[in-house]
Parts: structure tokens; C-alpha cells; sequence
């Protein structure tokens, strides 16, 4: 192992441990069926298998096809800390207290059970490889829920090649590399290799394993191959209505004048650059399903892939995420392996992240699952695809000290800021599936607005 890549190693014992939260009941039968755990950051539906007709995800969309593609999954908050703090713990956003990355986990955790702690209490290894929980500070993690937790880094090699900033440095993120080197100069690429060495060891406990893959998150880095995939003129960016403007300036964050400045260039070297990153995370993705198959323990794997949120590319001339839009809170989710019904198959129930941890939980039988957790679980839905589940989904955001809040249902999508003393939006998604159109201050409306309020502050 190349120590200078690995930027954060903690190697927990299981045996001798003291103040590990709960300790197992030792469970009398031991436990059979492993979960791979992959979760993308900062990845929504530009997937393939999604239906996306440029990128390239080969080996999503066999996995995919082996599984359920789940088209109605949303998030609870779409910004990292507070999305991932969330579906960690199966409580929402407003009761963890996590509304943004600055806020640690480890602050407000106390005796919760996080919902890799519960697969190790029930008997399971848990390994951690990349981006899970929060960052890379242990402060952000739950670090007694794992027996070892990985980090890496690109090597000097991957740091290396052509890119530029689309904002001329103004918004630091904001920038792209086709990079030198290959796969494993850059850090999804060792994280990909070292979950393949631990699938391909000898174990003794069933295992959880969990991938958080970095890329597309910015900046957008990947091999030069994966750049090559796209030429320019293939990405092509969407078209904003003639007459749109945001409804209130607090609609998208307050970086909006940077992207107001975008050229066609810039909207489409971003693209490309999203999209090479997409297609570098999938290739990584590959090898990691490839070692489950060749050693024997796809069919004994319950695979749970998903993105923490979702991500516009301009639409609403936004790049980024942090909205309470069907594109900032929609994200791929794809479920394969035992306790899957039935095979490539679509399902349209809806559900909340917040039902992730409850579901998991139920398919594999785990033993003293807390009994706060906010969500619910959907494992009949995974039994049984056909079957529906929530009609409606809740999320919020930030601005400064305002709180956004969002409802949706199968027809119509309705925001609150600030309780609505700071304006309301009310969205027909079946005739204006992007929501350029707020419906909220025309009269004809009043009803379904009066209506989306009531199921707005409904309890889960």
C-alpha cells in the first residue's frame, strides 16, 4: 500500500475495543448475506440506464438490469454532510440538526445507532472506503461503526494535466482535468483496487463493505480517456425558456452571476467534464462488481447503489446543487443481488433516504434496530417492484437562517420559504417536468396550494 496516497487510515479492532456503542448480542445465528454498499457523491440521473442518450455507464446499467432501477428516490437535504448525516442515522435533516458541512456529526450523534454501527453490532465487518459519512475528519464520522476506514488521494502523476478554471478562479470549485496517468493515479481508482482486495480475501464474517466513489464531484478529474469519450459538440446544454426568471433570489444559492457569465463553451466543457467523471466512476464501478463475480459472492451480495443527491447542469442556468427542485433532490438508486423480487424492472415508488436505513434493516433481519428512526421501510417494495409506497416526499435546504421547505406528490411540487412569509412555488410536473413555472400566485391554483400546505407539514 502506497502510504503518501492514503490520506486517512484507521484501523479499529473489533476484539478488546472499549465504549463501542452496543455491543453485538452476539447474534445466534450467524448472519449470511454481505451488502456492498456504493454511494456517489454529487451524482444524479446521468446515467445510461437512466436514459440519458450521451454518457457511457456500462457497467451501471448491468447493474441495473440485474436488479430494480428505483426512478423516484429523493433526498432529504442535497448537500452532503446534511443528506448523508441523514440516511446514516434514518432521521431527517431538521431532527439531526445537520443543515450544512460545517456541522459535525460527532456533535450531535450521542447514543443514536448509526446504520453501519447496527451491521456491526449484528455480526457483520464493516469497512469504510472513501466518502461515507462527511468528509475526511474524524469528527464527521462515526469511526466505533467500523473496523477499518480507508481514504485516499490522486498520486503526483494524477494531479498532473490539461484543465482550467470555467470561472477564471473566482468560484474555486468550478474547474476540470483531463488527467495524466491511469485509473489508479487518482483516488476513486485505489479505492476501487483495495475494495477488490478485500472482496477477493478470506473472510469469516458476512461483510459490509461501503464504497463512497468521489467523482463527478467537483473538480471534475478523471483519466484523460474518459474526456476523450465526449467531444464537445456531444454535449449539448439545455435550453431555458425564453421568459424564465426565478421566482424569489433565494429560488438557487447566490452564486447565479458566475454561472450568468457562462459562454457556450464553458456550459459545454462542463458537461463534458460531468460526464467523463461519470463514466471514470462507472469503469471503477465495474471492477468492483467484476470481484464479487469472479469470486464467487455476487449471488451472496446485496448491491445498494446511489447518488447522496442530486445535481443540476444548467437547468435553471444552475450548476451545482443545493435546491429543493426535482433535479437538486432526485437521485439515481439501483438495488441487485438476494432479496431482489424481480430482475430489470422499473419501479416507480417513491420514497425518502430517510426509508434507506429502516429498509436495510428489515432485508437483513438486523437485530435491535433502534425504534427512532424517522423512515420507513420500503423492503416490500424490493420484494416486490409492482408495489407503490410514499405519495409524497419532503426535503428542505438552507438559506443563511431560512429554511426552504418542499412537498411533492405523483402531479405537483410545492416549496415554502421561510414558513411562507418569504414566498411559496407550486410546480405542475406533469405538463412542466423541469419546474420553470410557478404556478403558486395564480388564482386558479389557490386549492392545490391550500392542499400541498396541509401535506407539507404532515409528520413522516
Amino acid at each position: 500500500m502506497n502510504a503518501k496516497n492514503i490520506v486517512l487510515i484507521f484501523l479499529i479492532a473489533l476484539a478488546g475495543c472499549s465504549g463501542q456503542k452496543g455491543k453485538a448480542d452476539a447474534a445466534a445465528k450467524k448472519p449470511e448475506m454481505n451488502l456492498l454498499f456504493i454511494v456517489v457523491d454529487d451524482l444524479n440521473n446521468t446515467l445510461g440506464c437512466y436514459g440519458h442518450p450521451v454518457v457511457q455507464t456500462p457497467h451501471i446499467d448491468r447493474l441495473a438490469a440485474s436488479g430494480i432501477q428505483f426512478n423516484r428516490a429523493y433526498c432529504n437535504f442535497a448537500v452532503c454532510n446534511p443528506s448523508r448525516s441523514s440516511f446514516l442515522t434514518g432521521m431527517t435533516p431538521e431532527t439531526t440538526t445537520i443543515q450544512d458541512n460545517r456541522v459535525s456529526l460527532q456533535s450531535v450523534i450521542g447514543d443514536w445507532v448509526s446504520l453501519p454501527a447496527l451491521f456491526k453490532q449484528n455480526g457483520y465487518y464493516t469497512m469504510s472506503l472513501g466518502k461515507i459519512f462527511h468528509g475526511k475528519k474524524p469528527e464527521h464520522n462515526d469511526l466505533e461503526a467500523w473496523d477499518e476506514i480507508y481514504g485516499f488521494g490522486a498520486t503526483e502523476t494524477g494531479k498532473k494535466g490539461e484543465g482550467r478554471n470555467l470561472t477564471d478562479g473566482v468560484l474555486k470549485w468550478c474547474h476540470w482535468r483531463a488527467a495524466e496517468g491511469d485509473d489508479e493515479d487518482q483516488a476513486d481508482g485505489l479505492m476501487a483496487k483495495k475494495a477488490v482486495e478485500f472482496i477477493q480475501s478470506e473472510h469469516d464474517q458476512p461483510f459490509f463493505l461501503a464504497v463512497g466513489f468521489h467523482k463527478p464531484h467537483d473538480p471534475f478529474v478523471a483519466p484523460k480517456k474518459y474526456f476523450d469519450l465526449y467531444p464537445l459538440e456531444d454535449c449539448d446544454p439545455p435550453e431555458l425558456p425564453g421568459d424564465w426568471v426565478a421566482p424569489y433570489e433565494h429560488t438557487l444559492p447566490g452564486e447565479t452571476k458566475q454561472f450568468d457569465k457562462f459562454t457556450d463553451q464553458e456550459r459545454r466543457e462542463f458537461l463534458r467534464s460531468y460526464y467523463a467523471c461519470c463514466s471514470f466512476m462507472d469503469a471503477q464501478v465495474g471492477k468492483v462488481l467484476k470481484a464479487l463475480e469472479e469470486s464467487g459472492q455476487l449471488e451472496n451480495t446485496l448491491i445498494v447503489f446511489f447518488g447522496d443527491h442530486g445535481y443540476h447542469l444548467g437547468e435553471h442556468n444552475w450548476w451545482n446543487k443545493v435546491t429543493i427542485f426535482e433535479k437538486g433532490t432526485n437521485a439515481p438508486f439501483i438495488v441487485a443481488g438476494p432479496s431482489v423480487g424481480e430482475t430489470g424492472v422499473k419501479s416507480e415508488a417513491m420514497f425518502e433516504f430517510i426509508d434507506i436505513y429502516p429498509t436495510l434493516a428489515e432485508l437483513f433481519k438486523l437485530k435491535n434496530t433502534p425504534d427512532y428512526l424517522e423512515g420507513r421501510s420500503f423492503a416490500g417494495v424490493v420484494e416486490d417492484p409492482s408495489k407503490s409506497f410514499r405519495s409524497e416526499v419532503r426535503a428542505i435546504v438552507r438559506r443563511g437562517e431560512m429554511t426552504g421547505r418542499m412537498v411533492k406528490n405523483a402531479q405537483w411540487r410545492y416549496i415554502e420559504w421561510g414558513e411562507g412569509k418569504m414566498g411559496n412555488e407550486l410546480y405542475d410536473q406533469s405538463a412542466d417536468p423541469i419546474e420553470y413555472y410557478n404556478l403558486a400566485e395564480e388564482s386558479e391554483y389557490k386549492d392545490v396550494v391550500e392542499e400541498m400546505r396541509a401535506l407539507l407539514y404532515q409528520s413522516h
